[in-house]
């Protein structure tokens, strides 16, 4: 699963008419807009393929300047980050799983940009 947030921009003058067609799509989540025609939704798929199409009918409506991608969360490359973490093992330090541990916990050994 998919969400992504997308940052509308229309015309100020046309901003109330645009959160309207967007509150009753049912392709979307409205959130928030401003003053200025900044306008914040939602779109959900079962991936990026599923979800382009729903931004590009957002970038296609009338009175619509621009309308792009801002965050993403994907849930596929979450479990497959912590899969590769899993494969780790033991070469995380037990110090990351103590719940206690804090930032003078961290040993620092010189400059990273020579050891790879």
């Amino acid at each position: 699963m998919n969400i992504s947030s997308i940052v509308v921009q229309t015309n100020p003058k046309h901003t109330d008419e645009i959160v309207e067609i967007l509150k009753a799509a049912d392709f979307c989540d409205y959130h928030f807009h401003d003053e200025k025609g900044r306008i914040i939704v939602t779109i959900e798929g079962e991936g990026v393929e599923e979800e382009i199409p729903k931004l590009v009918r957002i970038q296609e409506m009338d009175h619509v300047i621009s309308a792009d991608m801002s965050f993403a969360f994907s849930e596929d490359e979450l479990n497959a980050e912590r899969d590769k973490l899993e494969l780790v093992g033991n070469d995380i330090p037990q110090w990351l799983n103590d719940e206690n541990a804090t930032k003078r916990d961290i040993k620092y050994n010189g400059d990273l940009k020579d050891r790879f």
